[in-house]
């Protein structure tokens, strides 16, 4: 199997996560995003949206990293991802909550035209209304996260499974404005046990590069 992936990506992170902490023959091919690589005519012809992570598996192409992940953890037989249809079904639901909910209205609505200039609004008025509107309904979710959180460790209950790899790298993408974490205290203590496992710094590495690399960028331009 070959992973074609960045480290720096946020989709990547999730997966890399995972085979961090399961042994599985998957070598690594990385995609340069910052050098335009998702864009070469090669990478293309596996995804035609040239978007990182890829998973090619001899005849099987896989974009996407929700569907990565559940791939390689049924190759892995892993418990993160458990063989019971119920507790199955409330990982895919947790995970598409993420994907097409909390993960765009914090991330593409709040912190990326905030932390990008590709995705910053050349228009004040525009750029704070985005926003404004994208605070309103992360905070929505973060509220709905944070109250499941009170109740269990992880987002589906007691054990960790691959909605917690997918989750704590989207939510924790707050670190690339600083964002401050203590009004929700559960989310907060979840990302801590997520950061305190062995996998995380290695697989952050390049990221919290990005992070400290944008960050002087900032300094500079204030």
């Amino acid at each position: 199997m070959k992973l074609y992936y960045d480290p720096i990506s946020t989709t990547s992170r999730p997966v890399m996560l995972f085979l961090a902490e399961h042994e599985l023959p998957v070598e690594l091919v990385h995609v340069d995003l910052m050098a335009g690589a998702q864009h070469d005519e090669a990478f293309r012809s596996l995804n035609p949206n040239g978007a990182v992570p890829v998973l090619v598996d001899a005849d099987l192409v896989l974009p996407e990293s929700s569907a990565i992940l559940k791939y390689l953890a049924d190759v892995a037989m892993s418990p993160t991802y458990p063989g019971d249809l119920r507790r199955r079904a409330r990982i895919n639901a947790a995970m598409d909550w993420v994907n097409t909910g909390l993960s765009r209205e914090f991330g593409y609505h709040f912190v990326y035209p905030q932390a990008f200039p590709n995705h910053r609004f050349a228009n004040p008025a525009a750029q704070a209304e985005v926003l404004r509107r994208g605070r309103e309904q992360f905070e929505r979710g973060f509220a709905v996260l944070d109250r499941q959180l009170a109740a269990h460790p992880y987002l589906c209950g007691e054990d960790l499974s691959i909605a917690d790899y997918k989750g704590a790298v989207h939510v924790s993408m707050g670190t690339l404005i600083d964002f401050d974490y203590s009004p929700w205290p559960h989310i907060a203590a979840w990302l801590e046990r997520m950061k305190a496992r062995s996998s995380w710094a290695e697989v952050h590495a390049a990221y919290y590069g990005l992070v400290a690399m944008l960050r002087e960028m900032q300094r500079h331009a204030s």
